[in-house]
């Protein structure tokens, strides 16, 4: 009884900031619904890819052939790792929070049991601020975690992959070495995690078609053809007119 009126505390103001970060929340969310995105005028922005995708489809591989072929850098983990290297966070800590489904307990009691766990709202904050440095650069292909939504629709190609569930089974079996009813589940799981992170953070369903340039089913065409085509329609979007 002790331990809890010790812990109680604890508990509470472990709640009041969840309530200050749902502030947050909801201000990142009104940005993103207001196409306040970063594309102030005075911020040159470099050439960019976003690319989403569905669990097994493929997409981190066809985000690589991609920076191969163009020359280009390619941030898919890599997000993350700039984001743990540039604000000092714990690269593992950072993996609970990237593209998962945000858990009401976990949010409120997480940072409490363990400091080193990051709020998932200053994890996209942060986030926003590494994307905004990456396409400054330019040239840079950036997979999956709603990269999409904070940038100017009109200044780069945004690009959805997609497959069957029996191709995206096998390319999961075959990567991760699982059963069909774990691989299955697994694939359920992240998908999931993914499009509520998008819904939570940007008011969008991921799976909309009408928010991608282009949208590429990778059964026939394959990872090698994904690629050619994002390419492809890149050049004709961007290429540069002639006088």
């Amino acid at each position: 009884m002790k331990e809890h009126a010790r812990q109680e505390p604890k508990i509470v103001a472990a709640a009041e900031r969840q309530m200050r970060a749902y502030s947050l929340m909801q201000e990142i969310a009104e940005q993103a619904g207001a196409q306040r995105r970063i594309d102030r005028p005075h911020r040159q922005l470099g050439q960019f890819i976003t690319l989403s995708r569905e669990a097994g489809a493929g997409g981190s591989e066809i985000a690589v052939l991609v920076g191969a072929k163009l020359g280009w850098e390619v941030l898919d983990k890599g997000l993350v790792d700039q984001v743990a290297e540039r604000f000092g966070l714990s690269r593992d800590m950072l993996d609970l929070v990237d593209e998962t489904k945000a858990n009401w307990a976990y949010d409120i009691l997480g940072p409490w049991l363990d400091p080193r766990i990051i709020p998932h709202e200053k994890y996209v904050c942060r986030l926003v601020r590494i994307v905004g440095a990456a396409v400054r650069r330019g040239n840079v292909v950036l997979v999956g975690r709603g990269a999409q939504f904070l940038l100017p629709r009109d200044q780069g190609m945004a690009v959805r992959i997609i497959a069957s569930e029996k191709y995206r089974l096998a390319q999961w079996i075959e990567r991760h070495g699982l059963s069909e009813a774990r691989a299955r589940q697994q694939m359920v799981e992240i998908d999931r995690g993914r499009r509520e992170f998008v819904l939570r953070y940007f008011h969008h369903d991921v799976h909309d078609p009408h928010l991608f340039d282009l949208v590429i089913h990778v059964d026939r065409i394959g990872s090698e053809g994904a690629a050619e085509l994002i390419i492809e329609t890149y050049q004709r979007l961007y290429a540069p007119q002639p006088q």
